[in-house]
């Protein structure tokens, strides 16, 4: 995108960042402010929090057999689109404020590209959820039927999707020649981007939100009739529960996401009087934060998963102890703790449990735990 020759007639491949940012009005300081440091050091603790939480989610469904099934990896898919998002964010905070006119065109749609990549990765696994969800609960089934093979395909055709999107302005769909277009927020981006862009996301979170009504309004009418057969309570607690869960994860997206859309759709339609830049820090803020919420949503409503938690937490500082070598516990599967269960003496498995990670007591599930 940069190159040493000259400008072509209505075209200005040739400039530098800081001249877009100055033509859009996006004015940024030169010198390091008070301000700048207070936004750089939140951003970089909060993106190491969501790389370590979702890095957690990860290992726990890779862990954990009771995870493998195709919801899992579509949300196990999702921590993977969050963690995405959270070194997105790491690599902005290493390119943002007096930084940013000190980058070249290339860089610069390098970081825009990879917040458009993890934002759309996030969008399209929500949606694979809500289909996979559709199809499962209208068959009134916890696990969908989907083989390994086909889940994979559809992860690899998201993540195909993303990274497209994130390159379409640097393809091309951009402003250089067409400076009186260029975006406030995004000085390079087109603002007929921007409100493509917007619409879609804002288009895909309606359609959701259709889609999960038509799943609580469906699962409240079978409620009534199940309730007549006890034998099918507990199924269909396990999948309201779960469909709850996926309900929190999909609504936590959209309020954190509609408003940065809601702002970029309104830079892109040129609304001069809406003062985008007064509220774009803490609607990126906002969005940043949503990538770290959803290991929290796990922790509260899942105790397998939290338990699988616990097991990689208490396993890392086990191998980080001096007195590892004295400890009698063992990181194992749950399979092997089970077995040491029932091998053990009457004396020793007196309370029920099994012992794990240096004998703390959990409750082991005989299904899906989601509370």
């Amino acid at each position: 995108m940069d190159t040493l020759t000259d400008d072509k007639e209505g075209c200005y491949y040739n400039r530098s960042v800081n001249f877009f940012y100055t033509e859009s009005g996006k004015n940024i300081s030169a010198h390091w402010r008070q301000r700048d440091y207070v936004i750089v050091t939140m951003g970089m603790t909060v993106c190491f929090i969501v790389i370590f939480s979702n890095l957690l989610v990860i290992g726990a469904i890779l862990k954990n057999r009771r995870f493998h099934f195709p919801i899992y990896y579509l949300l196990g898919n999702l921590a993977c689109a969050d963690l995405f998002s959270g070194i997105s964010y790491l690599h902005l905070m290493f390119h943002t404020g007096p930084w940013t006119i000190k980058l070249s065109k290339y860089q610069w749609f390098v970081r825009q590209g990879l917040i458009d990549t993890s934002l759309t990765a996030s969008v399209l696994n929500l949606l694979a959820v809500a289909v996979e969800r559709h199809q499962t609960i209208f068959k009134m089934q916890l696990h969908s039927k989907m083989s390994t093979r086909r889940v994979f395909v559809i992860i690899v055709c998201i993540w195909l999707v993303a990274i497209i999107m994130g390159l379409v302005p640097t393809m091309g769909w951009h402003c250089l020649c067409d400076l009186p277009n260029c975006s406030t927020m995004a000085p390079m981006y087109s603002r007929s981007y921007l409100v493509f862009w917007a619409l879609l996301n804002l288009l895909t979170f309606s359609i959701m939100v259709a889609v999960y009504t038509r799943i609580f309004v469906y699962v409240r009418h079978k409620s009534r009739q199940m309730s007549k057969h006890t034998s099918q309570m507990r199924l269909k607690d396990t999948v309201l529960s779960l469909m709850k869960t996926v309900s929190m994860i999909l609504g936590c997206f959209v309020i954190c996401w509609t408003p940065g859309l809601v702002v970029l759709l309104l830079d892109g339609l040129g609304c001069e009087e809406c003062k985008v830049l007064r509220y774009e820090k803490y609607c990126l803020v906002l969005a940043e934060c949503n990538s770290f919420v959803n290991p929290i949503i796990y922790c509260f409503r899942d105790s397998e998963m939290r338990k699988t938690f616990k097991q990689i937490l208490c396993y890392v500082c086990r191998r980080g102890s001096p007195k590892e070598g004295n400890s009698s516990a063992h990181f194992t599967t749950m399979e092997h703790e089970n077995s040491k269960f029932r091998n053990a003496a009457p004396a020793e498995r007196s309370n029920g449990k099994p012992l794990i990670c240096n004998g703390s007591e959990d409750v082991p599930s005989t299904s899906d735990n989601w509370s």
